[in-house]
């Protein structure tokens, strides 16, 4: 691993360290009044989740950028020339290994094995690309995802403040949530795998080796399991949601038939 890289990695630990402990307050003191009557523990979970946002912003937007202008990643995505890419994947190391020692400090509130799954196969994966800058497009690719992130924390925002669920906020920050997940972490799977397997057999695929081979195909199907966990509990969150607000709006149209169902069950 380069100086730059290491630099990028232990510089972004030590930035979202302090934009967990000191912007995140401040900002959300100044511009949430309900953010100072959280209990401690929500506190902490809090700032996590906006330093998880920015984090998600940043490198999602870049991984953009990178997949529509950068030409030589797009054109050889086994060895292209990884220098934004490894930016990036830099950026997201620093953040995953900050969040690791969040999560290990605060176990007991914040602690969740999936998590824990999910930043040791990234990380893992990413090794490979910081060490030898190997799979630039896919490593970037798999950074899209983090798109999602914003609407999944504002979802827990909304509800630590008590925002009803059939506030229109919180209905639309869902069904974007549910949308936006789907395109990034499960639509994309078909078209991302098509073009893993069409580097199978090719010299590019052969001159990685067979470290790098496993650690970039058993770290993608452990993501891809977890995201398909996680996106069954979101729709299946949405279908709650949304048979909620039916039943609310059956009871507005027509109370006396609610009523009469009421007292036959009683």
């Amino acid at each position: 691993m380069e100086t730059r890289e290491l630099t990028v990695v232990a510089g972004s630990f030590v930035g979202f360290q302090l934009l967990f402990s000191v912007a995140s307050p401040l900002f959300s003191s100044t511009f949430t009044p309900g953010y100072g009557r959280l209990p401690s523990t929500k506190l902490t979970e809090w700032n996590s989740r906006l330093v998880s946002t920015v984090h998600a912003l940043i490198v999602g937007l870049f991984c953009l950028y990178i997949l529509w202008f950068d030409d030589s990643v797009n054109a050889d995505p086994v060895w292209g020339e990884p220098g934004l890419v490894k930016l990036n994947v830099a950026i997201t190391c620093g953040y995953l290994l900050y969040d690791l020692v969040l999560l290990a400090t605060n176990w007991s509130t914040m602690g969740d094995s999936f998590f824990v799954c999910h930043h040791l196969a990234a990380l893992y994966a990413y090794g490979y690309v910081l060490s030898r800058g190997v799979l630039p497009y896919f490593a970037n690719f798999r950074l899209i995802s983090e798109l999602s992130t914003p609407f999944v924390n504002q979802r827990w925002f909304y509800e630590v403040l008590k925002y009803p669920r059939s506030d229109r906020l919180v209905v639309a920050n869902g069904m974007a949530m549910a949308v936006v997940f789907f395109m990034v972490r499960i639509f994309v799977m078909p078209p991302y795998w098509a073009r893993v397997f069409a580097t199978f057999g090719t010299e590019a695929f052969e001159r990685l080796g067979i470290g790098a081979q496993v650690a970039w195909i058993t770290s993608c199907i452990a993501l891809d399991i977890l995201n398909t966990i996680w996106m069954y509990k979101i729709a299946r969150g949405c279908y709650k949601v949304m048979m909620g607000a039916s039943g609310r709006k059956a009871k507005e149209v027509s109370p006396l038939k609610q009523n009469h169902v009421n007292n036959h069950t009683d």
